[in-house]
């Protein structure tokens, strides 16, 4: 029988982990999220979209046939590492096309396994029969689960550098989409930005808007407390007027001369700012 892709069960973003026992956490891993497909017609390595990059990931496909199952539907993540051994986002893309022998494959549950399908079964078990497949020391490996309480695991992985933890509901069975049952939760990071812009709009929160060696990150709020929110304004005040950088004559804001410096705290991991807020500010 041909395995089909299943459209992935994902993790629903929240500010804090879980609290109590039912919950499980795992490291979140900097990577793509992968489906291998083990049947019949041998071994298949799908994106999170459903788009076919086994012979991207070669590799990784030679090892997965060794695994001892007729046929599985496992979920993973493609992962490279950096020197610190942590997962490194920005090194993958290039590690993919020109050293898939860096590559590892960090599995975190089983859908179906010699025939069966397991989607109704408990996480704890469908992880408990994953991790009994998965040899130790090879470059798949599986995702242990961190002991401790939901609070001091997102603590530990926070001061590790890691990117955040995902928290999954011991008992959750598995259904493609959105779901509470399973929670990413991410840590924040500070880095000083050049601030580029200003939105001030009645009734909503100011912001500022910010750039990374002249890439736009977007807006970060502004919690300052009255006088120091003052201060700020009066930097603005002197830097206006400058003409939209390219590409952002759209969004409704006053731009800024260069000169103004903000330590901004936001997600890690992320593209853009995401639940960003500006912490100090200076000029140059």
């Amino acid at each position: 029988m041909r395995l089909s892709f299943i459209r992935p069960m994902e993790p629903e973003l929240v500010n804090q982990a879980p609290k109590g026992g039912e919950w499980t956490h795992e490291v979140k891993f900097d990577g793509y999220r992968t489906q291998l497909i083990k049947d019949a017609d041998g071994i298949r390595i799908y994106t999170k979209t459903g788009i076919d990059w086994t012979a991207k990931y070669r590799p990784l496909a030679a090892e997965a046939a060794s695994l001892d199952a007729e046929s599985f539907i496992i979920e993973a993540e493609t992962i490279v590492t950096n020197e610190a051994g942590l997962s490194d986002f920005h090194a993958l893309r290039s590690a993919i096309s020109k050293r898939p022998q860096d590559l590892y494959l960090v599995a975190f549950d089983l859908l179906h396994l010699n025939g069966h399908d397991l989607r109704d079964m408990a996480l704890k078990d469908r992880r408990e029969i994953l991790q009994a497949m998965i040899p130790t020391a090879g470059r798949i490996q599986f995702s242990e689960a961190l002991p401790g309480a939901g609070d001091a695991v997102y603590y530990l992985a926070c001061e590790a550098g890691l990117e955040g933890i995902v928290s999954k509901r011991l008992d959750s069975v598995y259904r493609s989409g959105a779901t509470m049952k399973w929670r990413k939760i991410k840590c924040f990071v500070e880095k000083e930005m050049d601030i580029i812009g200003v939105k001030r709009e009645t009734g909503k929160p100011a912001m500022v808007l910010m750039a990374d060696n002249g890439r736009y990150m977007g807006g970060a709020f502004v919690t300052f407390k009255a006088d120091k929110r003052q201060a700020l304004w009066d930097r603005v005040q002197g830097k206006a007027g400058a003409p939209p950088p390219k590409g952002l004559a759209k969004e409704k804001a006053e731009w800024l001369k260069p000169g103004l410096v903000g330590r901004v705290k936001f997600l890690k991991g992320e593209e853009k700012l995401r639940h960003a807020s500006l912490k100090d500010f200076r000029e140059e």
